[in-house]
């Protein structure tokens, strides 16, 4: 089909990461005739290098904490250190399965899979393989790659990307990591438990700066309890290589030495050289930009996932190119509450959060017409037997509903689905406070914060 010049498709879709391959599905599920192009793997950054692969590292590095301390819980072990050719197996395996998996849905669904690398070549065609594959609507969704600064050349040995990271032959004695955000502290993390010396260089004031600053203070606690070290608010200025390392200077001429350096600034978009500007597709500095229904100033041609200037979230990606292939399918769609996307990092201890921060809700309400409950994991009979510590942080509108839901501790990645659904359905704190939890489990810790917050505090004080 993709041969023949005559075929025009109801949505040609260039790139097969978690937003393009979303809306394939979605789109052959509706009834459209999908075209799916890529270069590389279908599954994009999150299944090959990023959310999946990062997630079975850190599984894996709490695999060895728990072997090493699990004679706190009475269970005797020994641990004799880490196979890192075993945990990659393990990683890839779980990346293998899942991609047969997917590679099995795009084919039952019936879309035309085109490997190789395209081009936008008009409004209503891509350039690929020698061929033109003509749409009647384009969907950009060519993803992301990992940032670095402007004289920091990333060279994959000993100054390297989260994709060299993820692929590395060794546990590395020492790193240094240039960036405190999700990518960053996850890599800290795994490192550690895996048995490296790690230190986190963030320029902004407090690691994963994004998040509710009690969130983030929770877990430079926890960091530096696991000896974990960062050092906060002063940038980058040099790095250079040494004898048998890597040495970075910073801005107040502070110097770290290390036998890696991590670049882990975030992503960029992939945008380049792929026709998007000749085609007259606004642009902001690389990003694709897009109205709340996905749509480019060009009526023919939607963007979606990394590629436009909204969270960096696989699940985000998902949602965004469902929309787009609903609307084409001439469905209503609702344009996406990107403060209502659930947004998870998976260190130890996790931080999951959904909705506003304290700050933002004092901005936007008044300081007086905000108020903040938190609740200690002290309190959680699951989170004692986990010998996990945090806290989940309420944050409300006075008399109204709960506008942020900011949590901290292990397995707290779990309990943010009711905390969405706190968020995104208004609910008031008696509402969810009248809503009875299971015991004893980590998400009753949520139903206990309600319950304070509803001036009704059962295992807290008042």
């Amino acid at each position: 089909m993709a041969n023949d010049a005559s075929t025009v498709f109801d949505l040609v879709i260039l790139g097969g990461g978690s937003g393009g391959y979303a809306a394939a599905l979605r789109g052959a599920q509706l009834g459209l005739d999908v075209a799916l192009i890529e270069k590389n793997k279908l599954g994009g950054t999150c299944l090959h290098n990023g959310c999946i692969p990062t997630k079975a590292l850190l599984h894996a590095g709490e695999i060895a904490d728990q072997a090493r301390e699990a004679a706190q819980f009475g269970v005797k072990t020994s641990y004799e250190g880490i196979d890192i050719a075993g945990v990659h197996k393990y990683k890839d395996d779980v990346i293998s399965g899942l991609y047969k998996g997917l590679q099995g849905l795009v084919a039952s669904r019936k879309v035309t899979y085109i490997e190789g690398e395209g081009r936008l070549s008009s409004p209503t065609s891509v350039a690929v393989n020698g061929q033109q594959v003509q749409g009647r609507h384009i969907l950009l969704a060519t993803g992301s790659v990992p940032k670095s600064l402007p004289g920091l050349e990333i060279d994959g040995n000993r100054i390297i990307s989260s994709d060299h990271a993820l692929t590395l032959d060794r546990v590395p004695q020492s790193a240094i990591i240039l960036g405190g955000g999700v990518i960053g502290v996850e890599f800290a993390s795994a490192w550690k438990s895996f048995g490296a010396d790690v230190t986190i260089v963030e320029g902004l004031k407090h690691l994963v700066p994004v998040e509710d600053e009690n969130s983030s203070k929770l877990l430079e606690r926890a960091f530096r309890k696991r000896g974990i070290k960062f050092n906060l608010g002063t940038f980058f200025d040099k790095a250079e290589y040494t004898a048998d390392g890597v040495k970075v200077t910073l801005a107040d001429g502070k110097t770290f030495e290390a036998e890696v350096l991590l670049v882990a600034i975030g992503r960029g978009p992939v945008s380049a050289g792929l026709g998007y500007e000749e085609q007259g597709v606004a642009m902001d500095r690389g990003y694709v930009l897009v109205d709340e229904y996905m749509q480019t100033n060009v009526p023919t041609i939607s963007a979606v996932g990394d590629l436009v200037p909204t969270l960096q979230l696989a699940h985000v990606g998902f949602a965004e190119g469902m929309l787009v292939a609903e609307r084409l399918a001439g469905q209503k769609v609702v344009p996406i509450d990107y403060d209502g996307v659930p947004r998870v990092t998976y260190c130890h201890p996790e931080v999951a959060s959904v909705g506003i921060t304290e700050a933002k809700a004092k901005e936007l309400y008044g300081a007086d017409k905000v108020v903040a409950l938190k609740y200690n994991l002290a309190g959680n009979g699951k989170s004692k037997i986990l010998k996990t510590t945090g806290e989940i942080k309420l944050v409300q509108v006075k008399d109204g509903a709960v506008v942020g839901v900011h949590m901290v501790g292990d397995r707290m990645g779990e309990q943010v689905g009711e905390a969405q659904l706190v968020y995104n359905w208004e609910a008031l704190p008696a509402e969810v406070a009248q809503l009875v939890h299971a015991h004893p489990t980590q998400n009753e810790a949520l139903g206990e914060a309600h319950l304070a917050l509803a001036g009704k505090p059962l295992h807290s004080h008042d």
